[in-house]
């Protein structure tokens, strides 16, 4: 069976191919130089380029591939949450592809896809604890299987990539951000006592970050001299040690709260025995090596995409229409975009029964 996966649900133009849970090939069109230069993403100029991408793209994947489009058995799309701009490009396009070849359309939700995406290179059972974290959400999730994800954490306000964001835009560095403060993380030394560790004193799974951000402000107007170091930032080994440690500081107090909600989240499933971490701020550094732990002292597995797919691409949407679509499971051409902050209907139907999306 071979699967077309689209993506465009915020600034990454991305196409994919995946034939029997395999990965044949993927294409990629970024948008950050052009974000970059506002300092984050700009919702019409995203929809804008993917319009521009999307079809090129499509041609250059199906030809260095040698495949003919009426070979395509599945066209899948992310369909949200999402910039609904953004969304309304790739599901036109491949509502209209999927129409012209006579292949099943299925839309997926992109933050589920994030987690299935581990299946693309290692194998792993469920039930599972899913940890999404990103620049828009940082989500705890109980699966049961692969169309049973039951949300037990969320984002309150500020998820944990954009709190990197933010900060980084702060100091001044060029977006995105969290790439680079990661290295200078790395180079530099943590003070676990720089900033707090923000909503912990509570019972619950939610997150908030946006105390966290108004603190690296504060520590910002008291050594102005950060925002001079990182502006003139040429490369994370000749930065100065106060922007390496002021970072490393700030990283430690992100990936330490997000462990402290993780244990609770495992502590309250005993079962559970498998964590998949994903999303653009599983690559952090600190972050991979902390859950490896965490899950090794419970003699268990913490799986992760390797860092090219943790970031948004289309090989998880092919990969998880792959695992709907053997299942039978499909979408009518009335299903709608869901923009970020609403929640993905249960709208997919297929063998009688209708499943989540």
């Amino acid at each position: 069976m071979l699967c077309l996966g689209i993506e465009t649900s915020c600034d990454e133009t991305a196409l994919a191919l995946v034939r029997d849970g395999n990965l044949l090939d993927s294409v990629l069109a970024s948008q950050a130089d052009i974000h970059a230069i506002f300092g984050g993403v700009v919702p019409e100029l995203a929809s804008r380029e993917h319009c521009r991408y999307i079809g090129p793209l499509f041609d250059e994947l199906v030809q260095r591939n040698g495949i003919m489009p009426m070979q395509i058995d599945v066209v899948s799309v992310a369909r949200g949450p999402g910039l609904l701009g953004s969304l309304l490009v790739g599901v036109a396009f491949a509502k209209a592809l999927s129409l012209g070849v006579n292949a099943r359309f299925l839309g997926i939700n992109h933050l589920h896809a994030h987690l299935l995406a581990t299946g693309l290179e290692q194998n792993f059972s469920l039930p599972a604890l899913g940890l999404l974290v990103s620049g828009g959400h940082t989500h705890l999730y109980y699966i049961q299987d692969i169309n049973n994800f039951i949300q037990i954490g969320k984002t309150l306000d500020d998820a944990a990539g954009e709190a990197f964001d933010k900060v980084g835009k702060m100091l001044g560095l060029p977006y995105p951000c969290g790439r680079i403060i990661d290295a200078l993380a790395v180079a530099g030394t943590a003070d676990p006592h720089l900033f707090p560790r923000p909503y912990l004193h509570n019972d619950n799974l939610d997150f908030s970050f946006s105390g966290l951000k108004t603190a690296a402000l504060s520590r910002l107007r008291d050594y102005p001299e950060l925002r001079k170091h990182a502006r003139s930032l040429k490369s994370a080994g000749e930065a100065p040690d106060i922007l390496k440690n002021f970072c490393a500081s700030f990283n430690l107090a992100v990936v330490d709260t997000v462990c402290a909600k993780t244990q609770r989240a495992l502590e309250a499933h005993p079962d559970i025995h498998t964590l998949l971490f994903a999303g653009g701020v599983a690559s952090n550094t600190m972050l991979r090596g902390r859950m490896t732990e965490l899950m090794r002292r419970r003699r268990g597995g913490a799986l992760s995409p390797s860092p090219a797919l943790c970031t948004d691409n289309a090989a998880m949407i092919a990969y998880t229409a792959w695992l709907f679509a053997e299942e039978n499971f499909y979408h009518t051409l009335r299903m709608e975009a869901i923009p970020r902050g609403k929640p993905v209907p249960d709208d997919m139907v297929g063998n009688g029964r209708r499943r989540a999306a």
